[in-house]
């Protein structure tokens, strides 16, 4: 009797690894139940589920040319009566929120990154366009800075280039 995709055979477990287990199947071929086959629920050690010696029926997935036959026990058995809902993530309010365009709504004074403090809600006085510059290149500097450090750090910092 060949193995065919699909069929049903009856086979024994002749070892476990951290990723399936290796099934001694009819006509001395050896096949493998991926951890991902090994049962309807997750699997997190398979000799939780398995043992050596077990006689276990199998479904045939795959035969590859080099003889590599993939099984499932999974596929043989009817999915839990009530599959467990997922829990729902909780909204976060503090993800920065964008329009269409992927661009954030004017008026949204959050900083991408940490650093700056959000400005508070009490309306402030006008800003002229020098003190909007003064404060925008004061940022920029420290922004530079910051990656200059970071990037010479990973590159072994002062002294790590070898000129010829």
């Amino acid at each position: 009797m060949s193995l065919e995709v699909g069929s049903i055979v009856e086979g024994e477990v002749t070892g476990i690894t951290n990723f399936g287990a290796f099934v001694q199947l009819p006509e001395g071929k050896v096949g493998l139940i991926h951890i991902s086959e090994v049962s309807n629920v997750y699997v997190k050690d398979v000799h939780d589920f398995l043992k050596e010696h077990d006689k276990v029926k199998v479904k045939v997935l795959s035969v590859d040319d080099r003889g590599k036959i993939g099984l499932s026990i999974k596929q043989l058995t009817p999915p839990p009566a009530n599959p467990q809902p997922r829990p729902q993530r909780p909204q976060n309010d503090n993800r920065e929120r964008r329009n269409n365009n992927g661009m954030r709504p004017q008026g949204d004074n959050r900083e991408r990154r940490g650093g700056m403090r959000p400005q508070s809600a009490r309306p402030m006085a006008p800003v002229s366009f020098e003190d909007k510059l003064s404060k925008f290149l004061k940022d920029s500097d420290d922004r530079m800075l910051d990656l200059k450090r970071n990037t010479e750090s990973k590159r072994g910092g002062r002294g790590a280039r070898r000129d010829k």
